[in-house]
């Protein structure tokens, strides 16, 4: 089936939707609890995701300028604008956007692959077991690997041999690394903690690449 608009477009719905039900019985210090996206909270990284879904082009653009181009920045005051007061008020206003089709670029692949990431930056944090739909992560680990965008993931894989063992993935050729797919992902997207469930002669070098990004 090919990963057309439509079908990418349904994905992050889906996966929007899977992470709102994870969280909809947290307690009031699990939303304080650091993420594996080091800079944010369980609450901060979910009003991230509320902001991506609700800023277009023209308006990122602006948003950018005004940060000076410093994405720390920009991601900061957009989060801060879809915090509610309440973590329950986070949650409503993450599940108000769930159907939402914005983006501030045409790489829609870009966008399913932050739900994926910072979906599973919120769930490992809280030892949430839920994974995503494994044909959807394969997608993005397929364009991760072969591209650059809003993490070096590209840049992290070239010259190894990726190789999923939970589903069809395949990549590049070197020395081999292997493991679950959303666990490439991960590391692809910079989280050195999901390197412990990869194996192979590549793994050193991921590590030493992590390390040094």
């Amino acid at each position: 089936m090919d990963w057309n608009d439509e079908r990418q477009w349904f994905a992050i719905s889906q996966e929007r939707e899977r992470l709102a039900s994870d969280l909809s019985a947290l307690a009031e210090h699990q939303w304080r609890m650091q993420s594996e996206c080091s800079a944010w909270t369980v609450e901060e990284t979910l009003a991230h995701l509320t902001a991506a879904a609700s800023i277009g082009r023209w308006r990122w653009l602006r948003s950018m300028s005004g940060a000076r181009f410093n994405a720390e920045l920009h991601n900061r005051r957009r989060l801060d604008e879809h915090l509610g007061d309440t973590p329950a008020e986070t949650l409503q206003r993450f599940r108000a956007v769930i159907t939402n089709r914005v983006e501030p670029s045409r790489a829609t692949w870009a966008w399913l692959g932050e739900v994926i990431v910072h979906g599973a930056d919120i769930r490992t944090a809280l030892g949430i077991p839920t994974t995503p739909d494994v044909d959807t992560v394969t997608f993005v680990a397929e364009n991760y690997a072969a591209k650059d965008f809003a993490v070096p993931s590209c840049t992290t894989a070239r010259e190894l041999h990726l190789i999923a063992t939970d589903s069809p993935f395949r990549y590049g050729s070197g020395p081999e690394v292997t493991g679950p797919v959303l666990d490439i992902v991960m590391v692809m997207a910079g989280r050195d903690a999901h390197l412990q469930h990869l194996n192979g002669p590549g793994v050193p070098i991921l590590q030493e690449r992590l390390r040094n990004g």
